[in-house]
Order: structure tokens, then C-alpha cells, then sequence
């Protein structure tokens, strides 16, 4: 049964959490500069409505201690439509600002999910091999979506809380500046443990983030078709429900730890909020005994101690969100800095339609340094002629073929096409070249012809289905109640083996390229489809150059020149008739793979 294993790379023992450096703070920030001009009336919109947001408890100053004690109608008249003018226009700036803050943000995720996945498409295959199709995911989704608040409210009540409490800071002083500094007096213990709760939720959060994508890899691996399937015919559903059941309970537990984490603080925040309006009567009401204050000026300052606790309350709360987003960006810049080994250089050149000559000048290869994969790897293709390469499996053949497309880098030596070092012209221009028939054919869960437009995707009706005859696969779709507008499932399960591999090869029809690899695209087929994809291999591979990983004899004897590769090197190359005299490797693969088949021609 496949076991599921996840390592923390922080635990609560050892952790180093990043720092919030300056470059950290810019290249976070530097996701608003597309979008200066509206951040520019957000920012202008929050002065506003800071200034206006002191003006309500001014007007209460004023209309108990002129209004009232003069019994003045129109002042009071005059200070209350004042009050809810300013009211009434704050709210309509804060909703113009809330509407820019979320337009700004959702775009600014939609740009940062783009760069995520034009930067993933880029990767090369090893990046792939190794990475946890769940844990894309999650940073796809979840750790992106994560960080929204951080754009979309976050940077916004930054501002606006020290906007806030600078100006509100301002307004007390003036009025009475031993009253304000009773006010200030409990700040520090709004700030003092942001730090430790920050720290403790960005541990937490970076568990959590973990957990999930160990969650969705679950889902991916048992709920596709094949896991399914796989559960199904073992019998391990219960078990794998029991283990999905677990890692859930672990993600809720993770996520409702985090959400109290820091409880005690937010006890103590409320506690001093309610406190310190407390403060402000009792000596405000010595001094206003003292003749040193009015009665007004006390109720004005505890409406706005409100205004000055809260921004306060803000910046604290906003440093534990950004200390915990910190865990998010960590996992999202960590994919944003991968580095693309297979890019074009900056010279390239576009790689014209060519005749299809190959040469392998000296390639060396390796998934790691660790372990060499291809070693000296030297032939010569001429153009339009068939390639068969044979060998025991994990020889090296299909890495040689890989190697054609640049789906892997050589790390020494070069390959040349029509004389032209691939590493000098475009990966477009190059792949465009080239056409690949796998063992198995892949294609996407939509209709036949969105699959075969893959191939070409401004291609005539005429030339698919000229394409598809080629393939012997015209006459089947005809047959099917939508035709080519049949969707073919997940991974095309609705299609036979044959069925898909007849529809992989008319894809490749219509690419035109002139190279082909195939790996062996009949190796798996029953009689009936084996023998129409040989005929529509005639076309297919006529005046092209062709690399065929060979697993049937009638292959290797069609082919112009073998390739006999063992353990990463070219034991052999030769004729059919050639190599057998030799009484070398290929003899042995002959008597103990091919020579079985012989009776079946």
C-alpha cells in the first residue's frame, strides 16, 4: 500500500523564521507598482477620511459646550447636519476605498497565479519528477489565495492606522496634553507581545500549509481515474478514508490552533480598550473639577481614545498577520525563485523548416551529479531515414530521445540539427520540429477535436480529418454519437488503448514536424490496432527523420540504422544484418528478445 510520509522542514523545536527584511518588504510591495495610479486614490481616500473621521467628535465637543449651555437652535442645528454631512461622506469614501483595495488585490492573486504558472510551465521534467502533484496545488491555490488579506486589507489598514493615530495623536495633544499622555499611557502593552504570537502563528501557519498539501496529494493520488481504480480492485477504500479522515482532523486541529492562538493578548487589548476610557474620566473629571477642562472636551477625548486604541490595536494585529503571511510568501517565492535550467539563450535563433539531419557529438548526461546517465554518446542521422534504438530497460534510450527536444540539458557535448547546435535556437522553434508518440498517449479530459488541435490549433476540418484517416481513426469517430465532438474522459478513458494511440498519432499528423520519436507506439496494442497504426506509420514517418524506441522485431528490420544502447553508451551501431554477424550485444538481444517474435511475422 503507498504510504504517505511528509516532513516538516520546521518543527516546534527548530525553527528559523525569516526575517522581514527591506528586500522581503519591496518585493512584496513591488506587486501594487502596476497599479500606482489607483493605490495613489486609495492612499488619498484614507488621508480623507482620517481627517474627517476627528471632525464628529470635535462637533460633540462643540455642541455641549456652546450649543447646549447657550441653548443656541441654530448652532445645534448647524453642528448636527455638519456631523451627519461628514458621516455620510466618509462612508462613501470608505466604500469607493474598500472597492479599489479589492480590485487592486484580486488582481494583483490573479498576476501572482499567472507568474505561478507560466514559472511551473518553464521547470524542467526533473522539478516534476520529484514534486508532489498536491503540493503544486496548494501553492497554486491556497498559499496564493492565503496572502490576499495581505494586499487587500493588510497594506490598506497599515496606512490608515498610522494615518489614523498620527493625526488623532495630534488633535489630543493640542486639546489637552496631559490628558493625552494618560491616554498613551497603556499603548506598550498593545505592542509588547505582537512578536512572540507573530512568531507562534507563522509556525503554526507553515505546518498548516504543509498539511494541506499532503491533504490535496491524497485527493490526487486516489480520487484520479487510476487510484480509484487501483483502491477499488485492492480493496483499500476504508484504509484510504481512514488516512484522508486523519490528515483532515490534523488540518483543522493546525487551523483552530492558529485561530486562538494569541487569545491571551486579545484579552489583554480589550481589557486595556475598556480601561483606558476609564482612565480619562477619572482624571479628566480632577481636572475638570480644577476648572482646567470642560465637560465637553472629556467626552470628545474618549470618543477619540476609540480612534486612537484602534489603530493601535491594528498595527499590532497587522504585524502577526504579515509575521504569519511570511510562512505563505516563504513557500511561494520558494517556486517563484526555482531555477529554469532549459531557457533560451539571449541570442537564439528561430530554427527555419529543416531537413531533419542529427548528429550526437560527444553528449554526456545526468539527473544528478551523483549518477551519469549518458556517457559519449556519438552518431549520425542522415535526414528522413528511421532510427531504431534497442537495449535492456533503464539503458538510456528514451533519455536519448529526450534529449532531441530539450526536455533534459546535456551537460557535456553538444546535438546538432541540420548542423545547428540545439542550444542556439529557440525552444519553440525547435519543439515545433519535433513530434513525439509516446507508449502511452495522454490526452486531456475534453472532445477529440480540442485534442487533436493541439496538434495544430488553426487546422481546417478538412486537415483533421485527412489526419485522421491517415491514422485509421476517421471511420471510429464517425461512429461515435458526437463524432469529433466526443469528450474522451480523464486521460482519455473512454477510449480503448488503440483507439487513443490512433488519436495521438493523427495529433502528431497534423503537427507536420520533421523529426519523429516514437516509444514504440504499438508495444501495447492488440492485433487489430497494431496493424492499423503500422499502415498510418507509413505516412507518418515518410521523408521524415524518425527515432523509434524498438521493442518488436519487425521494427528494428524496418529500420535503417540501430542503436544499440547499454548502460548509457552506444555498444553498437549497424544494419540488422550487420550486427548479427558481429555476435555482439545485439545478438544476444536478438536471440533472447526478437528472435521469439519471428513466427509472428
Amino acid at each position: 500500500m503507498r504510504q504517505v510520509s511528509v516532513r516538516f522542514r520546521f518543527t516546534d523545536e527548530k525553527i528559523e523564521m525569516p526575517k522581514v527584511t527591506r528586500k522581503l518588504l519591496t518585493r512584496i510591495l513591488s506587486y501594487f507598482k502596476p497599479y500606482w495610479l489607483r493605490m495613489f486614490f486609495v492612499i488619498s481616500s484614507i488621508i480623507i477620511t482620517s481627517m474627517l473621521g476627528l471632525v464628529p467628535p470635535v462637533l460633540i465637543k462643540n455642541i455641549i459646550d456652546k450649543a447646549l449651555p447657550h441653548k443656541d437652535l441654530r448652532l445645534l442645528s448647524l453642528f448636527i447636519l455638519i456631523s451627519i454631512g461628514t458621516t455620510l461622506l466618509l462612508g462613501l469614501l470608505q466604500v469607493a476605498q474598500s472597492y479599489l483595495s479589492v480590485w487592486i488585490s484580486k488582481h494583483i492573486i490573479l498576476n501572482m497565479k499567472n507568474q505561478m504558472y507560466a514559472q511551473l510551465q518553464h521547470m524542467f521534467l526533473n522539478f516534476y519528477a520529484a514534486a508532489k502533484p498536491g503540493e503544486i496545488i496548494t501553492r497554486m491555490s491556497s498559499d496564493i489565495d492565503g496572502i490576499e488579506d495581505i494586499f487587500n486589507s493588510t497594506v490598506v489598514n497599515a496606512l490608515s492606522s498610522v494615518i489614523v493615530l498620527i493625526t488623532t495623536a495630534i488633535v489630543l495633544i493640542m486639546m489637552n496634553w496631559k490628558l493625552a499622555l494618560v491616554g498613551m499611557f497603556v499603548l506598550p502593552a498593545f505592542i509588547i507581545p505582537t512578536r512572540k504570537v507573530g512568531k507562534a502563528r507563522w509556525k503554526i501557519a507553515t505546518k498548516s500549509q504543509e498539511k494541506i498539501s499532503e491533504l490535496n496529494q491524497i485527493i490526487q493520488e486516489t480520487l484520479s481515474i487510476s487510484g480509484a481504480t487501483l483502491t477499488k480492485i485492492f480493496t483499500k477504500e476504508q484504509d484510504e478514508y481512514k488516512k484522508f479522515a486523519q490528515t483532515n482532523e490534523e488540518v483543522v486541529g493546525l487551523q483552530i490552533r492558529e485561530s486562538v492562538v494569541g487569545r491571551w493578548f486579545r484579552m489583554t487589548i480589550t481589557t486595556f480598550i475598556a480601561v483606558g476610557p476609564m482612565l480619562i474620566y477619572f482624571y479628566g473629571g480632577y481636572l475638570f473639577i480644577k476648572g482646567e477642562i470642560s465637560i465637553g472636551s472629556i467626552i470628545a477625548f474618549v470618543a477619540l481614545l476609540g480612534r486612537l486604541y484602534l489603530p493601535v490595536s491594528q498595527l499590532s494585529n497587522i504585524h502577526i498577520d504579515v509575521t504569519r503571511s511570511l510562512a505563505l510568501f516563504q513557500r511561494i517565492f520558494e517556486y517563484f525563485d526555482q531555477k529554469q535550467e532549459i531557457v533560451d539563450k539571449q541570442d537564439a535563433i528561430n530554427l527555419e523548416r529543416i531537413k531533419g539531419k542529427v548528429d550526437f557529438e560527444k553528449v554526456y548526461f545526468s539527473y544528478n551529479k551523483l549518477v551519469r546517465v549518458l556517457e559519449d554518446i556519438s552518431f549520425s542521422v542522415n535526414p528522413g531515414t528511421m532510427v531504431a534504438l534497442v537495449g535492456s530497460s533503464g539503458a538510456g534510450k528514451t533519455t536519448i530521445t529526450n534529449l532531441i527536444p530539450r526536455l533534459y540539458e546535456v551537460i557535456k557535448g553538444s546535438i546538432k540539427i541540420d548542423g545547428k547546435d540545439i542550444r542556439e535556437v529557440t525552444l519553440e522553434s525547435l519543439r515545433k520540429q519535433v513530434g513525439v508518440v509516446m507508449q502511452e498517449p495522454y490526452l486531456f479530459n475534453d472532445t477529440i477535436e480540442a485534442n487533436l488541435r493541439y496538434g495544430k490549433s488553426n487546422a481546417t476540418e478538412e486537415e483533421i480529418i485527412k489526419a485522421c484517416k491517415a491514422a485509421y481513426i476517421h471511420d471510429f469517430i464517425m461512429a461515435l454519437p458526437e463524432n469529433y465532438q466526443t469528450i474522451v474522459g480523464n486521460r482519455g478513458i473512454k477510449l480503448s488503448g488503440g483507439e487513443k494511440q490512433r488519436v495521438s498519432i493523427a495529433r502528431v499528423i497534423l503537427k507536420d514536424p520533421r523529426i519523429i520519436i516514437l516509444d514504440e507506439a504499438t508495444s501495447s496494442l492488440d492485433s487489430v490496432s497494431e496493424m492499423s497504426i503500422q499502415k498510418a506509420m507509413v505516412p507518418l514517418l515518410k521523408n521524415r527523420t524518425s527515432f523509434v524506441i524498438a521493442h518488436r522485431l519487425s521494427t528494428v528490420l524496418a529500420s535503417d540504422q540501430i542503436l544499440v544502447i547499454e548502460n548509457g553508451t552506444v555498444a553498437e551501431i549497424g544494419k540488422h544484418d550487420e550486427l548479427i554477424k558481429h555476435d555482439g550485444l545485439y545478438k544476444q538481444l536478438y536471440d533472447t528478445q526478437f528472435k521469439a517474435q519471428i513466427k509472428s511475422l
